[in-house]
């Protein structure tokens, strides 16, 4: 561990799910490199994550773009990698969860895009959008070429700042992660926010002044989350499942046809969870004739997710994650929308790995046989998308265990 003056390098990260010597052999994650540095925050943590010792992340974290605006000496500074649009994360692991290692992911520490322009958005340019000459000062400090973005005052989206993290936004992923089994919601797969963070008040009114034309009034955090890599399905990564499945397989080491088969199986069991989530988190009110469930809003498979190194689908940003509610005559409807809403983006994704799958270790028989023996082997134990064969091909049953006469769904996956 390096060490400056007053300052802890942290490439540590200091807590794990099991003992140090548990964590299996795991990757560390290629990026681009930025240096976050880490101030005391209040925060509030993931009730699963009470029992562990976590105080030393009782920290928010800013780019060296944006430092200045904190008075303070930094507590620690991170080492971590861009991701996303406006996230970071360390590329070592720090703990294991479900047997699958986990890295540190930072959401809100600022965007390097301009949203009106082609124009980098870094501090020289923050300089022109806040007509506070203290907050101008603090911003001209800032060296030449730092590497980092920016967060704004900006209103975005409704719930957050573009470039940060807005609390509403945060405390939806947060309750979604402690409503799950710490990485499964019924097999809905999630990388889990530990820690919200609020930013100062005085960083907080800084911040705000920089914008283009509406301020966002709420309060900026961030999310510390756990995440088992930072490969993407399509979008807001650099390397994808569908710009470049050649780079996942060889990054993930499927250098076996058995194990590209076992990443399969994976990729399809997790994908077929989130397509039927609601059926997954289904509450009846009988009395009221309603039914209650988890649904996506705003947010995507091919965008928000990314993959484990096993083939595991797991959902990053979880702030799109949200209980809605429909009448019970409805249920199989929003089972139908749901699953068209993402089954494009999952069958996107499986062609790219069959594709990569079959070119480096061949294949035989049809690609519609080809996939419905792995959905069959992937769903044999789920009960809540339980596949059958029949004469007209792969029927999808969508429902509860134990579903009640219109709370379950017939859905035609593949046709003959």
């Amino acid at each position: 561990m390096d060490t400056g003056p007053g300052v802890d390098r942290a490439r540590e990260t200091g807590f794990r799910s099991s003992a140090p010597g548990e964590v299996p052999r795991s990757l560390r994650l290629g990026g681009f490199p930025v240096t976050l540095s880490a101030f005391p925050a209040e925060t509030r943590t993931n009730r699963h994550f009470a029992s562990f010792d976590l105080a030393r992340w009782d920290r928010y974290f800013l780019p060296p773009t944006l430092a200045p605006l904190d008075e303070r000496t930094p507590a620690a500074v991170l080492d971590a990698i861009e991701d996303d649009n406006r996230s970071a994360i360390v590329p070592e692991p720090i703990a294991t969860l479900d047997g699958v290692p986990f890295y540190l992911s930072v959401k809100g520490i600022g965007s390097t895009v301009d949203p009106f322009s082609m124009r980098r958005l870094d501090a020289r340019y923050a300089v022109e959008l806040t007509d506070e000459p203290e907050v101008r000062e603090r911003l001209a400090r800032v060296a030449p070429g730092a590497v980092g973005g920016v967060i704004t005052g900006e209103l975005w989206l409704r719930g957050s700042p573009y470039g940060g993290q807005g609390e509403v936004h945060a405390m939806t992923a947060l309750r979604v992660s402690e409503r799950a089994d710490l990485t499964s919601l019924h097999g809905f797969r999630i990388a889990p926010v530990v820690k919200v963070a609020y930013l100062p008040p005085e960083v907080e009114r800084r911040l705000r002044s920089i914008h283009w034309y509406r301020k966002f009034r709420g309060r900026i955090v961030q999310e510390l989350r756990l995440v088992p890599s930072n490969v993407r399905i399509y979008f807001h990564a650099r390397n994808t499942v569908g710009q470049d499945p050649a780079f996942v397989f060889d990054r993930f080491g499927l250098d076996t046809a058995a194990k590209a088969y076992r990443f399969e199986l994976r990729f399809v069991r997790s994908a077929v969870a989130l397509l039927t989530l609601f059926a997954r988190t289904l509450e009846v009110d009988r009395e009221h004739r309603r039914c209650t469930g988890l649904d996506l809003q705003d947010v995507w498979l091919d965008k928000d997710a990314v993959l484990g190194p096993d083939g595991t689908v797991f959902f990053v940003d979880l702030e799109g994650v949200d209980d809605v509610t429909v009448d019970s005559a409805a249920v199989r409807e929003k089972f139908e929308d749901q699953v068209y809403r993402s089954l494009y983006e999952f069958m996107f994704a499986y062609e790219q790995i069959e594709n990569e799958r079959s070119r480096r270790f061949g294949t035989s028989g049809s690609r519609k046989r080809r996939f419905e023996a792995l959905v069959l082997e992937a769903l044999r134990d789920d009960p809540y998308a339980r596949p059958r064969q029949e004469a007209r091909g792969l029927v999808l049953r969508i429902g509860p265990p134990v579903a009640e006469e219109g709370l379950s769904l017939d859905f035609p996956l593949v046709d003959r």
